[in-house]
């Protein structure tokens, strides 16, 4: 029986493709900024009995956690480019001390240096779709070198 290329029929599910989320990272020069930040958080807990747990607070609650759930990442825009992702974990939505709904974006402390995308500021976060995400960094490569010639060689189109 030959088989037919096309659309699936309805009764055939298509493997889900994680939705990821992309945010500023405010005050970072490098992701070794964002990974001390992180260390020093996950220290502090454990110092203070609390669960030593990465996660970011945010003012808009995502509607599409479900998709985002399915293995997707926060992209880190750090200076003007895309830099790094991070496995989300979970979405906790909450309500504040001033009775104001938010959400915790909790992160797997792994950072997954991203070939450097340059990126717009905006505010707050935004979806990002798969086929814009970019691709991880090629541990041969460079991810190794340290922050600042990865840059400049993204700057000259060379990584």
């Amino acid at each position: 029986m030959p088989m037919v290329d096309g659309p699936p029929r309805s009764s055939e599910k298509l493997p889900a493709m994680p939705l990821h989320m992309i945010k500023l990272c405010v005050g970072a020069e490098s992701i070794e900024d964002l990974q001390f930040w992180v260390r020093e958080r996950l220290e502090q807990a454990a110092r203070e009995g609390r669960p030593q747990e990465q996660h970011h607070p945010t003012r808009m609650i995502p509607k599409r956690i479900d998709e985002i759930l399915e293995g997707g990442s926060l992209y880190w825009v750090i200076k003007g480019r895309v830099q790094v992702r991070q496995p989300i974990l979970d979405l906790r939505p909450f309500v504040d001390g001033q009775g104001i709904k938010r959400c915790h974006i909790v992160l797997e402390p792994r950072f997954v240096p991203t070939d450097p995308q340059p990126r717009r500021a905006f505010q707050g976060w935004r979806y990002l779709v798969p086929e814009e995400a970019p691709t991880d960094l090629d541990a041969e490569v460079g991810s190794q070198l340290p922050a600042a010639i990865r840059n400049e060689l993204a700057e000259l189109g060379l990584l």
